[in-house]
């Protein structure tokens, strides 16, 4: 399983996910810092990631996805 996490997460989430053996981008890495959500899931959707969120609005997106939909998970910890 691969993880996406999202720009209100911080970058080190990536470094923890990792050294638990997990593959993972921050979305600062492989798009634009002010793309919208949907933006995000759709770049998920097509390479297969799990995005990791502090924002309810991915379920909101989820339903008006006309493809596969990527898994989202809303985190809640602070780092």
């Amino acid at each position: 399983m691969k993880l996406l996490v999202d720009m209100n997460l911080s970058p080190k989430w990536v470094d923890l996910f990792h050294d638990s053996g997990w593959e993972a981008a921050h979305w600062s890495a492989v798009g634009q810092p002010t793309a919208r959500d949907s933006e995000i899931m759709a770049y998920a959707t097509a390479n297969d990631y799990v995005v990791v969120t502090h924002d309810l609005d991915f379920s909101a997106i989820l339903p008006s996805l006309t493809e596969k939909s990527p898994a989202w998970h809303k985190f809640a910890a602070k780092m």
